[in-house]
Parts: structure tokens; sequence; C-alpha cells
């Protein structure tokens, strides 16, 4: 198969597999630490869960961080993102033990996310860097099979992280502390395999970044201004427009996910624990997804280009989703799931080798750390649009509607934009 030869080309770059290595422990921690929130929130017994409280959860969770956003950009410009996966590693695991000691406690709500908030404020800075510092370990021959590969690779780490907190919360222990400990000892490995790393090897190049932390926080408007000036430039135009198309990609999927919960927790089933083996399905089912992305999406975005492949996940997002959510069965919700995964995870392989290949390294940082604000906020803004839709059973047609049409309206302007 084409993706193992060209898996096989990227592994014999040896600090791409240890970047590799972090990336994967780094965000199958993430998949447990998320998947014990969501069960801890969503499927506990003892709560009556409504879309308005998964979307306040979203919002508390994910909002808050998107101011960390623009920071973790000019940070990263700055600070040694070597150093920056080694320390933010550490500290995710120390605070995710405080989080399994919250849950243990029964302390008042506010507080447990106050906790969570701090691991994901973390994760902005990790997520951030790890995809500034691919350029360094890779040529630029082999960007979009590493952007395709290792992305996806840690998209499927995190989906693999999911499914084990699955395994650990319904077979093993049922306790959602104990599943979030599992997750601090993966953030400690994350920590352990970046010292394999050379110090200043991912960069960034210290005479394109004033060197002191006070400057670099004096300087963070100008430096964000500075970095929406760069993408805004005209050669970077295509940039802009990938990164405004895969944010709406993001709301649409945003507005599902909170769908497909509140489908397996009140629809699909009267048991809390057969809600969550059946989200776990839809998890799986949608990272396979994502294996196929990283799969089709060279040859795909190398034969179209990565602006018409955009225009491809869209469009058949826009006709294969209502088809397959209208009826509201979970043989079709299923597949429904694998499908958005692809195309979902497809053009945002597609964005990534656009961004990457146009903005300059001094840059990447901000801009990267920008693309995970407009991530956060689109899925929150989702959930809340979906909290305002949907019944209690999750059964909402508008949604389904409002969603197929803006998987078509990217499509079309994608469109309108390579012709022009």
């Amino acid at each position: 198969m084409a993706v193992v030869r060209d898996l096989r080309v990227l592994l014999r770059f040896r600090d791409f597999r240890r970047l590799l290595a972090v990336r994967l422990l780094s965000q199958c921690a993430d998949g447990v630490y998320q998947v014990a929130l969501a069960t801890y929130v969503v499927f506990s017994p003892e709560k009556q869960t409504s879309a308005t409280a998964i979307a306040s959860a979203m919002a508390v969770l994910l909002l808050p961080y998107s101011l960390v956003g623009p920071f973790a950009g000019v940070l990263l410009d700055r600070w040694r993102r070597r150093q920056v996966f080694l320390y933010g590693n550490v500290l995710r695991a120390l605070l995710a033990c405080a989080t399994a000691v919250l849950m243990v406690g029964g302390v008042p709500d506010w507080l447990f996310y106050a906790s969570a908030l701090c691991v994901t404020a973390v994760n902005r800075f990790v997520l951030a860097g790890l995809s500034a510092a691919l350029p360094r370990v890779v040529d630029g021959d082999r960007l979009v099979i590493a952007n395709s590969l290792s992305p996806t690779a840690g998209t499927l780490a995190a989906t693999a992280g999911g499914r084990l907190a699955f395994g650990v919360r319904l077979l093993v222990a049922d306790s959602d502390a104990a599943v979030v400990l599992l997750g601090a000892a993966l953030y400690l490995c994350a920590a352990l395999a970046s010292l394999r790393l050379a110090v200043d090897l991912l960069g960034p190049e210290r005479d394109l970044v004033p060197p002191r932390l006070s400057a670099a926080l004096r300087g963070t408007a100008r430096g964000l201004t500075a970095g929406v000036r760069h993408l805004t430039a005209p050669e970077r135009r295509r940039a802009a427009r990938a990164l405004g198309a895969i944010t709406l990609m993001r709301f649409c999927y945003g507005a599902l996910t909170v769908m497909v919960l509140m489908l397996c927790r009140y629809a699909w089933s009267d048991d809390p624990d057969d809600g969550l083996a059946l989200l776990g399905l839809a998890v799986g089912i949608s990272g396979l997804g994502f294996f196929v992305a990283a799969v089709v999406t060279p040859a795909a975005a190398g034969r179209l280009g990565p602006m018409r492949w955009i225009v491809v996940c869209s469009g058949t997002a826009a006709v294969v989703e209502p088809a397959l959510m209208l009826p509201f069965q979970e043989v079709t919700a299923l597949v429904a799931a694998f499908v958005l995964g692809l195309v979902t995870q497809g053009a945002k392989i597609a964005t990534d080798t656009v961004v990457q290949s146009s903005v300059a390294d001094g840059f990447r940082g901000r801009i990267f750390s920008l693309y995970d604000v407009l991530f956060n906020v689109a899925f929150v803004a989702a959930a809340g649009v979906a909290a305002l839709m949907l019944p209690p059973d999750g059964r909402s047609v508008g949604l389904v509607i409002t969603v197929a049409v803006i998987y078509g309206a990217i499509s079309g302007a994608m469109v309108r934009f390579e012709r022009q």
C-alpha cells in the first residue's frame, strides 16, 4: 500500500520518529482524559444531562483557553519547542491527578471544571507546537506526506486512547477517576519521550525572535497582528481561505457530535452504560474514517490539489450527511460517523499542508495557535446552536438540514475562490 511505503520513508528520519512518538503518547493521553470527562459529565447515572448542559461544559472547557491560544502562538515562536513538550506534559500529568482527586471528592462542578480547564489550556501549547515543529524534522518534498500521516496518526492515537478509556471504564474499573489517572500516566510517558529530541532541534530560530520572555509578552498584540497580516498577504490568501473552510467544517462536526451524544444517551438506549458503549463504537468508527483519510488524501490532494480536495470533502458531506442522519437510526448514524470522519480529517490534512507551505517558520507557532482558537470557538458555537435546536432525545431534522446547507456553502465558496 502507498501509505505503508510513505510511512517507511518518513520513519527513516530519526527525529521524525521521535517527534511522532511524543505526538502519539500525548494525544493518546488526550483521548483518555477527554473520554473520562465526557463519561463523568454525560453518562454518570446520577446526572440527567441535557444538550444545554453539554454545551455549557464545552464552553467552560474550550472557550477560556481560546484566550490562551494567542499567547501560546507568540510564546511558541520564542520558547524552545522541545521544552514545551517536556514541561507541558509533566504539568498535565500533575493536573490530571488533581482532577482525579476532585472526582472522588465530590467537589462542586466549578472546581472540577477549573481543574479540567488547566489541563486543556496546557494542551494548546503542546498541539500547536507539534504542528509548528513538523517542518523541522522532514524535508520540503515530504511535508505533504508528513502532514497526512503525523496529525492523522495523532488523531488515531486520541481515538485509541478514547477506546482504551471506554474499555477501562466498562470492563476494568467503574471509576472515571481511575481513567483520568491512566491519562496522567500517558502524559508522563510523553514527557519522557520528548527527552530523546535535541533541545534546539525543533526551533524556533533564535535570531528571528526576541530572546526575553518579558519582551515576548509585551509584544503579544503586535505579534498577533503581524501573524494575521502575514496570513492575509496576497500570496497566502489560499491559506486563509482553507482555514475558513475547515473552521466551518469543524462547526458542523461539533454540532453532530452533540447530537450523537444525546442520541446515545437517551434515544438509542435506556441504560447509561449501554449508551456509553454505543458512543465508544461511534468514536471508533469515526477514527477509522480518519485513518482512511490518511490513506487517500496524499494521492487525492496530489492529483486535485489541496484546495480542490477540500471542495470534494465538503461537497461529499453535504450530500451524505442528511441522507444518513435523517433516519436517526443507529446503523446509518454509524456510517455517517465514518464518512464525516474521513472528509473532516481529509480537509484538515489539506489545510495543514496549505498553511505550513505558505507560512514562514517564525510565524508558524502563532498561526497554528490561531488555528486552534478557530477550532475551539467553532466547536463551542456548534454546541450552543445544537443546544438551542435539539429536543431532549437528540432528534432534530432542522439541525441536520442546517449542517448540510453549511457543508454545501463551503464547497460552493471554495469552487468560486479557485475559479478566481
